[in-house]
């Protein structure tokens, strides 16, 4: 093992290209720890704090090729699809590599999030609150529909596998919620994501995320965030990746918070050992409040973006000293201080999204932020220029006292940005107060 993990100023490897990976960079390059960070792909935000490396995320070969001619000292996965694939332990297997700390779950942790069906046998076998389900394939399509006729509306369908957040489907009506479950499983409308469905009873209460920072025995939770994840005001129209956010969740009270970490995460990171899965990484568990009771909608095995815009910033403890505590299986003596203070952050969008949408429109005014945080998310630099590069573009963080403060420094640092055909939602964070 290298002496330099523990004392000394590390090469660090972040995988990933969005404002997910912007903002742990950002935090990241703040550690006197971090000698040198390489992001891979990453976007035109983190080309100005880091090195950005043209890497294919899933050729894992390639990163090997990298990590040991960079003399990399650190991997951290920001995006899922590299841990369902098994990055973990690809590098854990290999002799040459297996020193470098993996900051994300092995392979069978990833199905938290990589297979619906093995969540919910995870969160029923230990005992942890989610709604009822079952599960079905091509050859039990019929079975299927008469078990929706078993529940109230609406019916919740979920695609089993990674469907990009896109696999959720909720429907008022029976026959309609029939004939999307045949086009699921027989027509395969989310590709091989859909050759197994999960139904399970709809949930009517306010959703929240809760992020874990765990090293397999030790954990750490860090700040709540609640994002805003449909495309219209007043939560209306398409569901996207997230159009906004704000931490710490208002309606998180002690008592909820208390039950949280009772009913849920103590069982999750228990269940973790028992089943003698390995989970080095963040656990974003996906969360909602019914009638002060929380219940799990879903894990990822990741965070969550835009949430990631606020959660890591109010972070005051160092991310790579927590980072290296995941790896060594020290988190328990690391103290994790947060700021008190209101975030929130706000999501400009290309015109069109989420469905489809135009790439390549120069953004101007990102010299005029003051005061807030510029998180770029689908962006990149063609001829020394920022250009759009993704449906969500860019995210605008602030800090305040309280939610209005924070909230109004990002609309008026919005109102300094421009692209064509560029929006956002006027009304995140409305909601609160």
């Amino acid at each position: 093992m290298p002496h330099n993990l523990q004392y000394n100023t590390m090469t660090i490897l972040l995988l990933g290209s969005g404002g997910r990976e912007h903002a742990l960079a950002w935090k990241m390059i703040q550690s006197s720890k971090c000698s040198k960070l390489f992001v891979a792909p990453g976007n035109a935000g983190t080309a100005a704090i880091a090195n950005n490396i043209s890497l294919n995320i899933l050729d894992f070969d390639a990163l090997k090729t990298f990590a040991l001619q960079e003399k990399v000292d650190m991997v951290v996965v920001g995006p899922e699809d590299p841990l369902v694939l098994g990055i973990y332990d690809f590098f854990q297997k290999d002799v040459a590599l297996n020193y470098i700390p993996v900051i994300g779950p092995s392979k069978v942790g990833a199905q938290l999030e990589g297979s619906k069906e093995f969540a919910k046998e995870f969160l029923i076998k230990h005992k942890i609150p989610t709604a009822a389900y079952d599960s079905f394939t091509k050859e039990t399509v019929e079975k299927g529909c008469r078990f929706l006729e078993t529940l109230q509306p609406p019916y919740v369908l979920k695609a089993d596998g990674l469907a990009a957040g896109k696999g959720v489907l909720i429907i008022q009506d029976l026959e309609e919620a029939k004939t999307e479950l045949r086009n699921m499983l027989v027509h395969a409308k989310f590709g091989n994501a859909s050759a197994k469905v999960v139904i399970e009873e709809f949930l009517d209460g306010i959703e929240l995320s809760c992020f874990v920072l765990t090293d397999g025995k030790n954990y750490k939770i860090l700040p709540t965030a609640k994002d805003y994840k449909r495309i219209g005001e007043g939560d209306t129209g398409l569901n996207t990746g997230g159009m906004g956010a704000v931490s710490p969740v208002p309606f998180a009270d002690a008592v909820l918070l208390e039950k949280i970490e009772t009913r849920i995460v103590k069982p999750t990171i228990a269940g973790l050992q028992q089943d003698g899965i390995e989970y080095k990484g963040f656990v974003f568990i996906g969360l909602i409040n019914v009638k002060g009771e929380p219940i799990v909608i879903e894990y990822n095995v990741r965070m969550g973006d835009p949430e990631t815009e606020v959660v890591i910033p109010r972070l005051k403890t160092d991310l790579v000293e927590l980072f290296q505590a995941v790896g060594n299986k020290t988190l328990d003596q690391v103290s994790l201080e947060i700021d008190e203070r209101s975030a929130t952050t706000i999501m400009v969008v290309s015109g069109g999204y989420p469905e489809d949408y135009e790439k390549g429109f120069k953004i101007s005014g990102l010299e005029n932020i003051e005061d807030s945080i510029a998180f770029h998310a689908g962006t990149k630099l063609e001829n020394g220029k920022v250009v759009t590069n993704g449906g969500r573009v860019i995210a605008i963080t602030s800090f305040g006292d309280n939610f209005p403060e924070a909230i109004k420094k990002s609309y008026q640092n919005i109102d300094r940005l421009h692209f064509d055909k560029m929006y956002f939602r006027k009304d995140i964070g409305f909601d609160l107060f």
